[in-house]
């Protein structure tokens, strides 16, 4: 199936005509992103994480310290819903009401699995390999101690959403005709001029 078979409470009820569902449009937004924010309720109140993250096929790997709360919340079946937001222009109109921004967005609701011990370096290799491509082929990998402190896990791409605005402002009649510059401020990522690590004198 192309499409995401996403049940209806997870199903974009505002703006509907700008909700996608294929997979197509999922993974691309995904695999354009670095850090998506990972929500869920505690005792204290809900809590929303940035967090690295990479795209596995028909599911999203997120990892961190074995020991830490959200590893071990999580990975004891609490739900969660995991959201990637790009914003590609600020939509300027001749009214302040219909201002706007042009963005991709991906939501994704589920419980996530701890990712066994068996298949942990493989995971590992994708987040390295996601910061750049042939980086696990020139760093040390991670040891035996990094991979028993370090816990993966992973959200499969059952109940997800992709939501995309573009174009530009949408103006009431009444308001074109009005002396306001209005369209779109384009934004995109860049990479900068990589800065190399000089390692301190002495070192080995």
């Amino acid at each position: 199936m192309s499409d995401y078979q996403t049940s209806e409470p997870f199903r974009v009820r505002q703006a509907p005509k700008r909700a996608a569902y294929d997979r197509e449009t999922v993974h691309a937004i995904l695999d354009a992103g670095y850090a998506a924010h990972v929500a869920f309720v505690t005792e204290a109140g809900p809590v929303a994480l940035p967090m690295f993250y990479v795209r596995d096929g028909e599911s999203v790997l997120v990892h961190g310290s074995r020991k830490s709360r959200f590893m071990r919340m999580l990975g004891a079946g609490l739900p969660v819903c995991l959201t990637v937001t790009h914003v590609d222009g600020l939509v300027l109109a001749r009214s302040a009401f219909h201002h706007s921004m042009n963005y991709r967005s991906v939501m994704a609701h589920g419980v996530p699995e701890i990712v066994p011990e068996e298949e942990k370096a493989r995971a590992l290799d994708l987040f390295t390999r996601r910061v750049r491509e042939g980086r696990s082929l020139e760093a040390r990998p991670a040891n035996a101690q990094e991979t028993k402190a370090t816990a993966v896990l992973r959200l499969a791409l059952a109940e997800v959403v992709a939501k995309v605005r573009t174009g530009g402002p949408l103006d009431d009649a009444e308001d074109m005709d009005l002396p306001v510059w209005a369209g779109v401020i384009p934004m995109q990522m860049t990479f900068g001029e990589p800065v190399r690590d000089i390692a301190p004198v002495g070192a080995e």
